[in-house]
């Protein structure tokens, strides 16, 4: 898949994404329910009114992701952190 693309006003419920880099994707107001990403580079991606119900993410490179502003790595190293010292 290639770096940079646009994903606009579309559904891909259930679409299988395998061994490939989204980086610098767009994906605005798209479905992506029941989806799966597995072996996937998602750096720099831009996910935008994106429904992510159902989506999991396996062997994901999500460096520099952010949700609400929130740096997920961080949250997840934190969590991870958190639970382990508890």
């Amino acid at each position: 898949m290639d770096d940079g693309r646009r994903f606009e006003n579309r559904r891909i419920d259930g679409a299988v994404f395998r061994d490939c880099s989204v980086a610098g994707a767009t994906f605005d107001d798209i479905n992506l329910a029941g989806s799966t990403f597995v072996n996937v580079s998602l750096k720099r991606a831009t996910f935008t009114n994106v429904d992510l119900s159902g989506v999991t993410i396996d062997d994901a490179n999500i460096e520099g992701l952010t949700i609400f502003g929130h740096d997920i790595q961080a949250l997840i190293r934190a969590e991870l952190a958190r639970t382990k010292s508890g």
